[in-house]
Protein backbone atom coordinates (compact mmCIF):
# COMPACT_ATOMS: atom_id res chain seq x y z
CA UNK A 1 0.00 0.00 0.00
CA UNK A 2 1.22 3.63 -0.91
CA UNK A 3 2.06 5.62 2.97
CA UNK A 4 -0.99 8.28 3.68
CA UNK A 5 0.67 11.62 4.00
CA UNK A 6 -0.42 13.93 6.38
CA UNK A 7 -0.26 17.52 4.15
CA UNK A 8 -0.94 20.16 7.00
CA UNK A 9 -1.66 20.47 10.92
CA UNK A 10 -4.89 20.07 12.58
CA UNK A 11 -4.82 23.35 13.93
CA UNK A 12 -7.59 25.71 12.22
CA UNK A 13 -5.71 28.36 10.03
CA UNK A 14 -5.42 31.87 11.38
CA UNK A 15 -4.05 35.24 9.98
CA UNK A 16 -0.72 35.34 8.30
CA UNK A 17 0.24 37.98 10.97
CA UNK A 18 0.83 35.03 13.65
CA UNK A 19 4.25 33.52 13.48
CA UNK A 20 3.68 30.02 14.77
CA UNK A 21 0.93 28.80 12.22
CA UNK A 22 3.11 29.80 9.66
CA UNK A 23 6.38 28.15 11.00
CA UNK A 24 4.36 25.03 11.07
CA UNK A 25 3.02 25.49 7.83
CA UNK A 26 6.48 25.56 6.09
CA UNK A 27 7.49 23.21 8.27
CA UNK A 28 4.95 20.80 6.56
CA UNK A 29 5.60 22.17 3.27
CA UNK A 30 9.47 20.88 3.80
CA UNK A 31 8.84 17.53 5.03
CA UNK A 32 6.37 17.22 1.84
CA UNK A 33 8.52 18.33 -0.45
CA UNK A 34 11.06 15.72 0.57
CA UNK A 35 8.29 12.90 0.40
CA UNK A 36 7.63 13.71 -3.12
CA UNK A 37 11.00 14.40 -4.42
CA UNK A 38 12.02 10.59 -4.75
CA UNK A 39 15.32 11.27 -6.37
CA UNK A 40 16.62 13.43 -3.65
CA UNK A 41 17.41 15.94 -6.46
CA UNK A 42 16.13 18.77 -5.40
CA UNK A 43 13.38 19.04 -7.82
CA UNK A 44 9.79 17.94 -8.49
CA UNK A 45 8.90 16.86 -11.89
CA UNK A 46 5.71 15.40 -12.97
CA UNK A 47 6.51 11.93 -12.65
CA UNK A 48 7.55 12.64 -8.79
CA UNK A 49 4.38 14.49 -8.82
CA UNK A 50 1.86 11.54 -10.10
CA UNK A 51 3.68 8.79 -7.73
CA UNK A 52 3.40 10.92 -4.52
CA UNK A 53 -0.31 12.00 -5.22
CA UNK A 54 -1.24 8.58 -6.29
CA UNK A 55 -3.99 8.39 -4.01
CA UNK A 56 -5.31 12.04 -4.50
CA UNK A 57 -7.56 11.12 -7.92
CA UNK A 58 -5.65 13.87 -9.36
CA UNK A 59 -5.38 13.64 -13.58
CA UNK A 60 -2.08 13.75 -15.51
CA UNK A 61 -3.85 17.30 -17.16
CA UNK A 62 -4.09 18.82 -13.61
CA UNK A 63 -0.60 18.23 -12.29
CA UNK A 64 1.13 19.00 -15.77
CA UNK A 65 -1.48 22.87 -14.85
CA UNK A 66 0.29 22.49 -11.34
CA UNK A 67 3.99 22.52 -12.41
CA UNK A 68 3.31 25.41 -15.02
CA UNK A 69 1.84 27.20 -12.70
CA UNK A 70 4.52 26.98 -10.33
CA UNK A 71 7.49 26.93 -13.01
CA UNK A 72 8.59 30.52 -12.79
CA UNK A 73 11.98 29.49 -14.31
CA UNK A 74 10.33 27.57 -17.21
CA UNK A 75 12.89 24.76 -16.50
CA UNK A 76 10.05 22.12 -16.63
CA UNK A 77 10.38 21.29 -12.80
CA UNK A 78 9.81 22.36 -9.07
CA UNK A 79 12.62 23.64 -6.80
CA UNK A 80 11.48 24.02 -3.15
CA UNK A 81 10.98 27.71 -4.02
CA UNK A 82 8.79 27.49 -6.40
CA UNK A 83 6.58 24.53 -4.69
CA UNK A 84 6.10 26.24 -1.97
CA UNK A 85 5.23 29.78 -3.37
CA UNK A 86 2.74 28.09 -5.66
CA UNK A 87 1.08 26.58 -2.47
CA UNK A 88 1.23 29.80 -0.77
CA UNK A 89 -0.94 31.65 -3.78
CA UNK A 90 -2.55 29.25 -4.70
CA UNK A 91 -4.14 29.19 -0.72
CA UNK A 92 -4.32 32.82 -0.69
CA UNK A 93 -6.97 32.17 -4.00
CA UNK A 94 -8.66 29.27 -2.29
CA UNK A 95 -9.29 31.75 1.24
CA UNK A 96 -11.33 33.97 -0.99
CA UNK A 97 -13.65 31.48 -3.15
CA UNK A 98 -14.11 30.13 0.65
CA UNK A 99 -15.28 33.58 2.39
CA UNK A 100 -17.19 33.91 -1.62
CA UNK A 101 -19.08 30.62 -0.01
CA UNK A 102 -19.56 31.36 3.64
CA UNK A 103 -22.38 33.73 3.21
CA UNK A 104 -23.15 33.63 6.79
CA UNK A 105 -19.55 34.32 7.91
CA UNK A 106 -19.70 31.53 10.07
CA UNK A 107 -15.78 29.66 8.77
CA UNK A 108 -17.88 27.05 7.70
CA UNK A 109 -20.22 25.75 4.29
CA UNK A 110 -23.03 24.00 4.33
CA UNK A 111 -25.28 22.32 1.48
CA UNK A 112 -27.35 25.63 1.18
CA UNK A 113 -24.26 27.77 0.68
CA UNK A 114 -22.97 25.33 -1.81
CA UNK A 115 -26.41 24.88 -3.71
CA UNK A 116 -26.34 29.00 -3.64
CA UNK A 117 -23.42 29.53 -5.14
CA UNK A 118 -23.42 27.02 -7.87
CA UNK A 119 -26.56 28.60 -8.94
CA UNK A 120 -25.63 31.97 -8.98
CA UNK A 121 -22.84 31.15 -11.90
CA UNK A 122 -26.22 28.87 -13.94
CA UNK A 123 -25.12 25.38 -12.18
CA UNK A 124 -28.60 24.34 -11.04
CA UNK A 125 -27.94 21.30 -8.57
CA UNK A 126 -30.60 19.80 -6.18
CA UNK A 127 -29.87 20.19 -2.35
CA UNK A 128 -29.40 16.69 -2.18
CA UNK A 129 -26.96 16.44 -5.21
CA UNK A 130 -25.09 19.57 -3.30
CA UNK A 131 -24.85 17.31 0.09
CA UNK A 132 -23.76 14.82 -1.59
CA UNK A 133 -20.82 17.35 -2.94
CA UNK A 134 -20.54 18.14 0.33
CA UNK A 135 -20.04 14.83 2.14
CA UNK A 136 -16.78 14.48 -0.41
CA UNK A 137 -14.89 16.97 1.67
CA UNK A 138 -15.96 16.52 5.24
CA UNK A 139 -14.12 14.67 7.04
CA UNK A 140 -14.85 15.26 10.66
CA UNK A 141 -18.66 14.08 9.63
CA UNK A 142 -20.41 17.51 10.78
CA UNK A 143 -22.22 17.52 7.17
CA UNK A 144 -20.16 21.26 7.22
CA UNK A 145 -17.36 22.09 5.30
CA UNK A 146 -14.40 24.05 7.35
CA UNK A 147 -11.60 26.46 6.23
CA UNK A 148 -8.88 23.08 6.57
CA UNK A 149 -11.52 20.58 4.78
CA UNK A 150 -11.83 23.18 1.84
CA UNK A 151 -8.43 23.89 1.56
CA UNK A 152 -6.97 19.78 1.84
CA UNK A 153 -9.46 19.01 -0.62
CA UNK A 154 -8.49 21.52 -3.72
CA UNK A 155 -5.18 22.48 -2.79
CA UNK A 156 -3.05 20.30 -5.41
CA UNK A 157 -6.08 20.63 -7.98
CA UNK A 158 -5.39 23.82 -10.19
CA UNK A 159 -8.63 25.83 -9.07
CA UNK A 160 -8.60 29.97 -9.15
CA UNK A 161 -12.01 30.95 -9.06
CA UNK A 162 -15.87 29.86 -8.41
CA UNK A 163 -16.48 28.60 -12.13
CA UNK A 164 -13.44 26.49 -12.01
CA UNK A 165 -15.18 24.98 -8.82
CA UNK A 166 -18.75 24.65 -10.34
CA UNK A 167 -16.82 22.82 -13.54
CA UNK A 168 -14.70 20.40 -11.14
CA UNK A 169 -18.20 19.76 -9.35
CA UNK A 170 -20.11 18.99 -12.16
CA UNK A 171 -17.91 16.10 -14.04
CA UNK A 172 -17.82 14.75 -10.39
CA UNK A 173 -21.83 14.64 -10.51
CA UNK A 174 -21.33 13.45 -14.22
CA UNK A 175 -24.13 10.06 -14.88
CA UNK A 176 -22.59 7.47 -16.14
CA UNK A 177 -24.61 4.53 -16.78
CA UNK A 178 -21.80 2.17 -16.72
CA UNK A 179 -20.51 1.48 -20.13
CA UNK A 180 -17.73 4.47 -21.23
CA UNK A 181 -19.39 7.13 -23.22
CA UNK A 182 -22.93 5.49 -23.31
CA UNK A 183 -25.00 8.75 -22.52
CA UNK A 184 -22.11 11.69 -23.07
CA UNK A 185 -22.95 14.73 -20.55
CA UNK A 186 -22.22 18.51 -20.63
CA UNK A 187 -19.81 20.05 -22.84
CA UNK A 188 -19.29 23.84 -22.25
CA UNK A 189 -19.30 25.97 -25.27
CA UNK A 190 -15.56 26.39 -24.73
CA UNK A 191 -15.19 22.88 -24.72
CA UNK A 192 -17.28 22.39 -28.10
CA UNK A 193 -15.29 25.15 -30.27
CA UNK A 194 -11.63 23.73 -28.90
CA UNK A 195 -12.30 20.38 -30.12
CA UNK A 196 -12.35 18.28 -26.78
CA UNK A 197 -14.99 16.90 -26.87
CA UNK A 198 -14.85 14.94 -30.33
CA UNK A 199 -11.42 14.10 -29.00
CA UNK A 200 -12.76 12.29 -25.94
CA UNK A 201 -15.83 10.59 -28.50
CA UNK A 202 -12.42 9.36 -30.50
CA UNK A 203 -11.15 7.59 -27.13
CA UNK A 204 -14.28 6.29 -25.85
CA UNK A 205 -15.02 4.57 -29.60
CA UNK A 206 -11.21 3.61 -29.72
CA UNK A 207 -11.65 1.77 -26.63
CA UNK A 208 -14.99 0.58 -27.58
CA UNK A 209 -13.36 -0.99 -30.42
CA UNK A 210 -10.93 -3.17 -28.95
CA UNK A 211 -12.76 -4.21 -26.13
CA UNK A 212 -15.55 -5.52 -28.60
CA UNK A 213 -12.78 -7.49 -30.84
CA UNK A 214 -11.22 -8.63 -27.37
CA UNK A 215 -14.60 -10.25 -26.47
CA UNK A 216 -15.83 -11.13 -29.98
CA UNK A 217 -15.81 -14.98 -29.18
CA UNK A 218 -18.21 -14.19 -26.27
CA UNK A 219 -20.28 -12.66 -28.15
CA UNK A 220 -20.63 -14.74 -31.01
CA UNK A 221 -21.00 -17.84 -28.77
CA UNK A 222 -23.98 -15.75 -26.69
CA UNK A 223 -25.67 -15.31 -30.28
CA UNK A 224 -25.53 -18.64 -31.16
CA UNK A 225 -27.37 -19.79 -28.03
CA UNK A 226 -29.45 -17.03 -28.32
CA UNK A 227 -31.03 -18.14 -31.35
CA UNK A 228 -30.63 -22.06 -31.49
CA UNK A 229 -31.61 -22.70 -27.98
CA UNK A 230 -31.37 -25.23 -25.89
CA UNK A 231 -32.20 -27.94 -28.73
CA UNK A 232 -29.74 -27.21 -31.24
CA UNK A 233 -26.88 -25.86 -28.90
CA UNK A 234 -26.07 -27.74 -26.26
CA UNK A 235 -23.54 -28.17 -23.49
CA UNK A 236 -20.84 -26.24 -22.20
CA UNK A 237 -19.12 -22.97 -23.18
CA UNK A 238 -16.10 -24.71 -23.98
CA UNK A 239 -18.32 -26.85 -26.29
CA UNK A 240 -19.76 -23.96 -28.08
CA UNK A 241 -15.97 -22.75 -28.79
CA UNK A 242 -15.28 -26.13 -30.24
CA UNK A 243 -18.30 -26.61 -32.16
CA UNK A 244 -17.47 -22.92 -33.81
CA UNK A 245 -13.74 -24.33 -34.26
CA UNK A 246 -14.91 -27.34 -36.02
CA UNK A 247 -17.03 -25.49 -38.15
CA UNK A 248 -14.67 -22.52 -39.65
CA UNK A 249 -11.76 -22.44 -37.75
CA UNK A 250 -10.17 -19.88 -35.31
CA UNK A 251 -10.94 -16.55 -37.72
CA UNK A 252 -14.81 -17.92 -37.30
CA UNK A 253 -15.04 -16.77 -33.59
CA UNK A 254 -14.90 -13.08 -34.81
CA UNK A 255 -17.47 -13.17 -37.34
CA UNK A 256 -19.45 -10.26 -37.24
CA UNK A 257 -17.35 -8.76 -35.12
CA UNK A 258 -16.15 -6.18 -38.27
CA UNK A 259 -19.21 -4.30 -38.32
CA UNK A 260 -20.14 -4.20 -34.46
CA UNK A 261 -17.02 -2.13 -34.57
CA UNK A 262 -17.96 -0.27 -37.94
CA UNK A 263 -21.41 0.81 -36.22
CA UNK A 264 -19.60 2.76 -32.64
CA UNK A 265 -19.06 5.45 -34.78
CA UNK A 266 -21.92 6.50 -36.23
CA UNK A 267 -23.73 5.50 -32.99
CA UNK A 268 -21.70 7.51 -30.92
CA UNK A 269 -21.76 10.20 -33.02
CA UNK A 270 -25.90 10.32 -33.63
CA UNK A 271 -26.19 9.78 -29.76
CA UNK A 272 -24.14 13.05 -28.75
CA UNK A 273 -25.84 15.25 -31.66
CA UNK A 274 -29.38 13.76 -30.25
CA UNK A 275 -28.07 14.27 -26.62
CA UNK A 276 -27.37 17.57 -27.23
CA UNK A 277 -30.40 18.77 -29.33
CA UNK A 278 -32.60 17.05 -26.73
CA UNK A 279 -31.34 18.59 -23.98
CA UNK A 280 -31.78 22.37 -25.76
CA UNK A 281 -35.35 21.04 -26.03
CA UNK A 282 -36.21 20.27 -22.15
CA UNK A 283 -34.14 23.29 -20.85
CA UNK A 284 -36.75 25.78 -22.92
CA UNK A 285 -35.73 28.91 -22.73
CA UNK A 286 -33.11 28.97 -19.77
CA UNK A 287 -30.15 27.91 -22.08
CA UNK A 288 -27.70 27.26 -18.76
CA UNK A 289 -30.04 25.75 -16.73
CA UNK A 290 -28.52 22.22 -15.63
CA UNK A 291 -30.73 18.60 -16.29
CA UNK A 292 -32.21 17.38 -13.42
CA UNK A 293 -31.63 13.47 -13.00
CA UNK A 294 -34.95 12.27 -14.14
CA UNK A 295 -34.36 14.78 -17.20
CA UNK A 296 -31.09 12.84 -18.06
CA UNK A 297 -32.24 9.69 -18.21
CA UNK A 298 -35.24 10.59 -20.33
CA UNK A 299 -32.76 12.37 -22.75
CA UNK A 300 -30.14 9.72 -22.86
CA UNK A 301 -32.72 7.11 -23.53
CA UNK A 302 -34.55 9.42 -26.46
CA UNK A 303 -30.71 9.81 -27.75
CA UNK A 304 -30.03 5.95 -27.47
CA UNK A 305 -33.49 5.09 -28.98
CA UNK A 306 -32.94 7.99 -32.17
CA UNK A 307 -28.95 6.52 -32.42
CA UNK A 308 -30.33 2.64 -32.51
CA UNK A 309 -33.30 3.82 -35.22
CA UNK A 310 -30.30 5.56 -37.81
CA UNK A 311 -28.30 2.21 -37.31
CA UNK A 312 -30.74 -0.44 -36.82
CA UNK A 313 -29.95 -2.27 -39.88
CA UNK A 314 -26.12 -2.37 -38.97
CA UNK A 315 -27.44 -4.75 -36.07
CA UNK A 316 -29.58 -7.10 -38.35
CA UNK A 317 -26.33 -7.25 -40.36
CA UNK A 318 -24.28 -7.91 -37.50
CA UNK A 319 -26.49 -10.40 -36.07
CA UNK A 320 -26.88 -12.58 -39.56
CA UNK A 321 -22.69 -12.27 -40.23
CA UNK A 322 -22.16 -13.41 -36.61
CA UNK A 323 -24.32 -16.96 -37.34
CA UNK A 324 -23.13 -17.32 -40.86
CA UNK A 325 -21.96 -20.79 -42.10
CA UNK A 326 -18.15 -20.89 -44.03
CA UNK A 327 -19.16 -19.47 -47.39
CA UNK A 328 -22.45 -18.31 -47.05
CA UNK A 329 -21.43 -14.60 -47.62
CA UNK A 330 -18.71 -12.63 -49.09
CA UNK A 331 -18.52 -9.76 -47.10
CA UNK A 332 -20.84 -7.30 -45.44
CA UNK A 333 -22.07 -6.26 -49.01
CA UNK A 334 -23.05 -9.27 -50.18
CA UNK A 335 -24.93 -9.98 -47.05
CA UNK A 336 -26.98 -7.00 -47.19
CA UNK A 337 -27.46 -7.76 -51.27
CA UNK A 338 -28.84 -10.85 -50.28
CA UNK A 339 -31.06 -9.75 -47.58
CA UNK A 340 -32.39 -7.06 -49.62
CA UNK A 341 -33.42 -9.47 -52.38
CA UNK A 342 -34.53 -12.08 -50.63
CA UNK A 343 -36.51 -10.79 -47.85
CA UNK A 344 -36.98 -6.74 -48.59
CA UNK A 345 -36.33 -3.55 -47.13
CA UNK A 346 -38.31 -4.78 -43.75
CA UNK A 347 -36.18 -7.19 -42.88
CA UNK A 348 -32.82 -4.23 -42.00
CA UNK A 349 -35.77 -3.79 -39.57
CA UNK A 350 -36.56 -6.91 -37.69
CA UNK A 351 -36.71 -6.69 -33.92
CA UNK A 352 -36.95 -2.89 -33.75
CA UNK A 353 -39.62 -2.86 -31.16
CA UNK A 354 -38.10 -5.36 -28.52
CA UNK A 355 -34.73 -4.02 -29.09
CA UNK A 356 -36.33 -0.04 -28.77
CA UNK A 357 -38.14 -1.14 -25.25
CA UNK A 358 -34.82 -2.72 -24.16
CA UNK A 359 -33.25 0.49 -24.05
CA UNK A 360 -35.11 2.12 -21.10
CA UNK A 361 -34.77 -1.26 -18.11
CA UNK A 362 -31.37 -1.40 -19.18
CA UNK A 363 -30.62 2.11 -19.22
CA UNK A 364 -32.76 2.86 -15.94
CA UNK A 365 -31.15 -0.03 -13.89
CA UNK A 366 -27.44 0.65 -15.26
CA UNK A 367 -27.76 4.33 -13.94
CA UNK A 368 -29.13 3.39 -10.74
CA UNK A 369 -26.77 1.08 -9.43
CA UNK A 370 -24.11 2.60 -11.10
CA UNK A 371 -25.23 5.78 -8.89
CA UNK A 372 -26.04 3.70 -6.23
CA UNK A 373 -23.00 2.10 -5.85
CA UNK A 374 -20.64 5.39 -6.55
CA UNK A 375 -22.02 7.51 -3.77
CA UNK A 376 -22.34 4.71 -1.13
CA UNK A 377 -18.70 4.31 -1.72
CA UNK A 378 -18.50 8.33 -1.62
CA UNK A 379 -20.42 8.14 1.89
CA UNK A 380 -17.94 5.69 3.33
CA UNK A 381 -15.25 7.65 1.98
CA UNK A 382 -15.99 11.27 3.17
CA UNK A 383 -13.44 13.68 2.00
CA UNK A 384 -11.55 11.53 -0.53
CA UNK A 385 -11.37 12.24 -4.25
CA UNK A 386 -13.28 10.47 -6.81
CA UNK A 387 -13.16 6.30 -6.41
CA UNK A 388 -9.97 5.00 -7.94
CA UNK A 389 -9.47 3.13 -11.46
CA UNK A 390 -10.54 -0.35 -9.52
CA UNK A 391 -13.85 1.08 -7.76
CA UNK A 392 -14.69 2.62 -10.78
CA UNK A 393 -14.44 -0.72 -12.89
CA UNK A 394 -15.78 -2.83 -10.33
CA UNK A 395 -19.21 -0.01 -9.98
CA UNK A 396 -19.21 -0.45 -14.36
CA UNK A 397 -19.31 -4.26 -14.24
CA UNK A 398 -22.06 -4.72 -11.50
CA UNK A 399 -24.05 -1.97 -12.81
CA UNK A 400 -23.51 -3.41 -16.88
CA UNK A 401 -24.45 -6.83 -15.23
CA UNK A 402 -27.92 -5.63 -13.20
CA UNK A 403 -28.59 -3.58 -16.55
CA UNK A 404 -28.23 -6.83 -19.07
CA UNK A 405 -30.34 -9.25 -16.40
CA UNK A 406 -32.86 -6.59 -16.40
CA UNK A 407 -33.26 -6.00 -20.33
CA UNK A 408 -32.19 -9.72 -21.36
CA UNK A 409 -35.14 -11.04 -22.51
CA UNK A 410 -36.23 -8.64 -24.84
CA UNK A 411 -32.47 -8.46 -26.10
CA UNK A 412 -33.22 -12.54 -26.84
CA UNK A 413 -36.23 -11.66 -28.71
CA UNK A 414 -34.90 -9.30 -30.52
CA UNK A 415 -32.17 -11.16 -31.96
CA UNK A 416 -33.90 -14.92 -32.60
CA UNK A 417 -36.34 -11.97 -34.80
CA UNK A 418 -33.41 -10.34 -36.30
CA UNK A 419 -32.03 -13.95 -37.38
CA UNK A 420 -34.86 -15.47 -39.00
CA UNK A 421 -34.84 -15.22 -42.71
CA UNK A 422 -38.04 -15.46 -44.33
CA UNK A 423 -39.36 -15.14 -47.91
CA UNK A 424 -40.25 -11.85 -49.30
CA UNK A 425 -43.83 -10.74 -48.50
CA UNK A 426 -44.79 -13.74 -46.02
CA UNK A 427 -45.90 -12.70 -42.61
CA UNK A 428 -43.00 -11.71 -39.79
CA UNK A 429 -43.73 -13.54 -36.83
CA UNK A 430 -44.26 -10.11 -34.23
CA UNK A 431 -42.80 -9.76 -31.12
CA UNK A 432 -45.67 -11.58 -28.73
CA UNK A 433 -45.73 -14.83 -30.86
CA UNK A 434 -41.81 -15.33 -30.19
CA UNK A 435 -41.90 -14.73 -26.57
CA UNK A 436 -44.93 -17.25 -26.60
CA UNK A 437 -42.90 -19.78 -28.86
CA UNK A 438 -40.02 -19.27 -26.48
CA UNK A 439 -41.81 -19.88 -22.94
CA UNK A 440 -44.21 -22.43 -24.78
CA UNK A 441 -40.92 -24.86 -26.00
CA UNK A 442 -37.90 -23.75 -22.97
CA UNK A 443 -39.75 -22.73 -20.14
CA UNK A 444 -38.87 -19.33 -18.50
CA UNK A 445 -35.30 -20.16 -18.60
CA UNK A 446 -35.49 -19.85 -22.35
CA UNK A 447 -35.69 -15.98 -22.34
CA UNK A 448 -32.35 -16.34 -20.49
CA UNK A 449 -30.51 -18.59 -23.23
CA UNK A 450 -26.42 -17.44 -23.65
CA UNK A 451 -26.93 -14.93 -20.42
CA UNK A 452 -23.32 -16.84 -18.95
CA UNK A 453 -21.09 -16.00 -22.24
CA UNK A 454 -22.49 -12.52 -21.98
CA UNK A 455 -22.06 -12.22 -18.38
CA UNK A 456 -18.04 -13.67 -18.89
CA UNK A 457 -17.39 -11.11 -21.23
CA UNK A 458 -18.68 -7.86 -18.52
CA UNK A 459 -15.40 -8.13 -16.61
CA UNK A 460 -13.07 -8.28 -19.54
CA UNK A 461 -15.07 -5.81 -21.72
CA UNK A 462 -15.23 -3.21 -18.75
CA UNK A 463 -11.81 -3.10 -17.64
CA UNK A 464 -10.16 -2.94 -21.80
CA UNK A 465 -12.39 -0.12 -22.17
CA UNK A 466 -11.51 1.77 -19.43
CA UNK A 467 -7.52 0.91 -19.79
CA UNK A 468 -7.69 1.94 -23.62
CA UNK A 469 -9.53 4.81 -23.08
CA UNK A 470 -7.51 6.27 -20.55
CA UNK A 471 -4.36 5.43 -22.90
CA UNK A 472 -5.98 6.80 -25.90
CA UNK A 473 -7.05 10.22 -23.75
CA UNK A 474 -3.28 10.86 -22.76
CA UNK A 475 -2.26 10.02 -26.30
CA UNK A 476 -4.90 12.51 -27.74
CA UNK A 477 -4.12 15.12 -25.49
CA UNK A 478 -7.73 15.36 -23.51
CA UNK A 479 -7.12 15.46 -19.74
CA UNK A 480 -10.00 14.35 -18.13
CA UNK A 481 -11.27 17.54 -16.24
CA UNK A 482 -11.77 19.15 -19.22
CA UNK A 483 -8.69 20.29 -20.36
CA UNK A 484 -7.05 19.65 -24.01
Amino acid sequence: MRPQWTWFPSAHCQDSTSPGPDQERERRWAELFDQLDLNKDGHIDIVELRTGLAGRGLSRGSLEKMVEAGDTNQDGVLDFKEFTQYLRTHEKELKLMFRRLDKNNDGQIDAAEIQHSLRTIGVEISLQDATRILQRMDKDGTMTIDWNEWRDFFLFRPLTNMEDVARYWKRSMMLDIGEQLTVPDDFSEEEKKSGYVWRQLMAGAFAGSVSRTGTAPLDRLKVFRQVHGFVDFKGTVLNGFQYMLKEGGLRSLWRGNGINVLKIAPETAIKFTAYEKIKNVMRSKNETRNLRVHERFVAGSLAGATAQTAIYPMEVLKTRLTLRKTGQYSGIADCAKQILQREGVAAFYKGYVPNLLSIVPYAGIDLAVYETLKFAWLNRNRGLADPGVMVLVGCGAVSSTCGQLASYPLALIRTRMQAQASVKGSPKPSMLASLYSIVTKEGVAGLYRGISPNLLKVVPAVSVSYVVYEYTRIVLGVDIEGGI
